[in-house]
This record gives structure tokens, C-alpha cells and sequence, in this order.
């Protein structure tokens, strides 16, 4: 049983990797205009939105009030990157 899920979770880390680093001939739409609810406390940081590819098309995932791994962290946003015709999506992480 505990093989079984390990296999499971690499499979999900490995299908998810593949999803993130997909290949867009289709340029990405400019971002939404997001209204920021107020943060629940000041340790929190603005984790802005993005358009996530489906396979067929851009959907706009709004942003979040997230707390950081460690108080120094800052976060670096993920973004479409052009590339060699088409566009690569580069996720968002953690920084400092």
C-alpha cells in the first residue's frame, strides 16, 4: 500500500511538472485587473494572478493573500516566457 502511493504522488509531481513546463503557440491574454481583498494579517504576501493554459485554452486563476516560507521570503512571479515561436509558462516561487 505505501509503494502504491508513492508511485501515485511521483506520478502527480511528474504530470504536474509536464503541465508547468508546456509549450503555447497561442499568445497568453494581458493580465485581469485584480481587486485585493485586504490581507488577513501583515505577515502575508500578494500572490497575484496568472493565466493557466488547459490544454485549449487561457483561464484566468486570481491571486492570493499566501504566507511566506520564512519571514525574508519574497515572492517572484510566474509569467509566460516567448520561445522559439510559442510560449513557455514559468511558475512563480519563493525567493531570499
Amino acid at each position: 500500500m505505501r509503494r502504491t502511493l508513492l508511485v501515485l504522488a511521483a506520478s502527480l509531481a511528474l504530470a504536474s511538472s509536464l503541465a508547468e513546463a508546456q509549450f503555447v503557440r497561442l499568445a497568453p491574454p494581458p493580465p485581469v485587473a485584480e481587486r485585493r481583498i485586504p490581507a488577513p494579517d501583515a505577515r502575508y504576501v500578494w500572490v497575484p494572478g496568472y493565466q493557466r493554459w488547459d490544454g485549449r485554452a487561457y483561464h484566468w486563476e486570481g491571486g492570493r493573500w499566501v504566507l511566506p516560507p520564512h519571514p525574508h521570503a519574497f515572492w517572484v512571479a510566474g509569467h509566460w516566457a516567448p520561445r522559439d515561436g510559442g510560449y513557455v509558462w514559468v511558475p512563480g516561487h519563493w525567493r531570499g
